[in-house]
């Protein structure tokens, strides 16, 4: 596992345009988040909203009606939060990657948040099967005041022969941006590339002998020092190997990055929850989440 990557030329559909598209904005009207926009087309929609507290925080549900990304599919999603609105965006499954003869898939997404605006990104698990190769490319346009938290879980899918990684290659970029009075300043590039040995062997020398990824991205100006040290000590009651970075300080607002490795989709969710809990508690004073999609 390499986290540089460079990024090869965009996937498409066999005719050039995206499988699918998915437009929203968020604003808020007397203290609730309402979507002031949305559109779909193709492959890609959302459900009806919901409110799952008494926050004014909308949950949308995004879902593809296909069922699985496959060779040459792109996606693109664009989504911006309004000054001040609440947004919970999640997926209706996992997503999953099929076999992709000739070109990978992709999935390209844009998020922007106004001042004092929250987003919440919790989708299930990206499942990667046999011969599947995909790139995620997340661009991310926050305020000073703005609040982000991504949590995302990587796991290989099953393979007829038993083996534990059958996917080609997976590239997963972050790139988020502060936007101040004096211009727009980059906060962090992240970007992960796993690509699994040819010879199927797992080790200390690929993802330290585990199979799945969880990682965390937060974006906030009350994250710091404090808060990394806390939520890798809260990482570390979990069956997982955990590492947290934090980026540089942009505009007043710094971001962090925790990842962990595990052998199990359900540790790492069980991770990812208790870090967002206190998140959400905390600057927020919401409940942990509770999606119950199954």
């Amino acid at each position: 596992m390499s986290t540089t990557a460079v990024l090869a030329p965009a996937a498409a559909s066999a005719d050039g345009s995206p499988r699918g598209v998915l437009e929203l904005v968020i604003s808020e009207r007397g203290g609730r988040s309402i979507a002031s926009r949305q559109f779909h087309e193709g492959a890609l929609r959302v459900l009806r909203p919901h409110y799952l507290d008494d926050s004014g925080q909308v949950c949308y549900v995004m879902v593809n009606p296909g069922g699985a990304y496959l060779g040459a599919d792109l996606y693109v999603i664009d989504v911006e939060v309004g000054d001040g609105a609440r947004l919970l965006l999640t997926t209706q499954s996992a997503t999953k990657i099929y076999r992709t003869p000739g070109s990978f898939a992709e999935q390209r997404m844009s998020l922007r948040l106004g001042e004092g605006a929250q987003l919440e990104l919790a989708p299930d698990q990206l499942i990667a099967y046999r011969e599947a190769s995909y790139r995620q490319r997340t661009h991310i346009t926050v305020r000073p005041s703005s609040s982000l938290v991504m949590a995302e879980v990587v796991t290989p899918g099953w393979s007829p022969d038993g083996a534990s990684f059958r996917y080609e290659e997976l590239r997963l970029r972050n790139e988020i941006h502060v936007q101040t009075p004096d211009g727009t300043g980059l906060l962090a590039l992240d970007n992960l590339l796993i690509r699994p040995p040819l010879n199927d062997v797992t080790g200390m020398g690929f993802m330290e002998g585990c199979s799945h990824l969880g990682s965390l991205v937060v974006v906030d100006p009350r994250v710091d020092q404090a808060l990394a040290d806390e939520l890798h000590a809260l990482a570390s009651r979990h069956d997982a190997y955990t590492g947290v970075s934090l980026t540089a300080c942009v505009g007043g607002t710094t971001g962090l990055v925790l990842r962990s490795l595990s052998n199990s989709t359900e540790e790492l969710n069980r991770l990812l929850g208790a870090c967002t809990a206190l998140l959400r508690d905390r600057w927020h004073g919401q409940a942990p989440l509770n999606l119950r999609k199954y």
